[in-house]
């Protein structure tokens, strides 16, 4: 079941953002097949809004919970907010679901 989950970055840490990047990106790769979507958050200019987006297909809240928790960034202390919901696939790729 699909569950969209939110960050909102902390003010003032892009070097936490930086510095973990690298784990940050192994852990999606080693979890990628639980990954319908995700990417940051951007400004219209294109520079790091501070956050991102994240599309998982896991069985629960908490286990939405605990990979959002595991995520390197998290661990890092990196978001101010984390808001996770039920996500329906309506469309996605331009394919119709409902």
């Amino acid at each position: 079941m699909p569950y969209l989950i939110e960050t909102v970055d902390k003010p003032a840490h892009q070097h936490v953002r930086q510095a973990t990047r690298a784990s940050h990106l192994e852990y999606l790769e080693t979890n990628k097949a639980l990954l319908l979507a995700c990417g940051a958050k951007l400004n219209d200019d294109g520079s790091d809004a501070g956050g991102g987006i994240y599309i998982v297909d896991v069985d629960s809240r908490e286990a939405a919970q605990r990979f959002i928790d595991a995520d390197p960034f998290a661990e890092a202390g990196l978001f101010a907010e984390i808001r996770i919901v039920r996500w329906r696939k309506a469309y996605l790729d331009g394919v119709r679901f409902i």
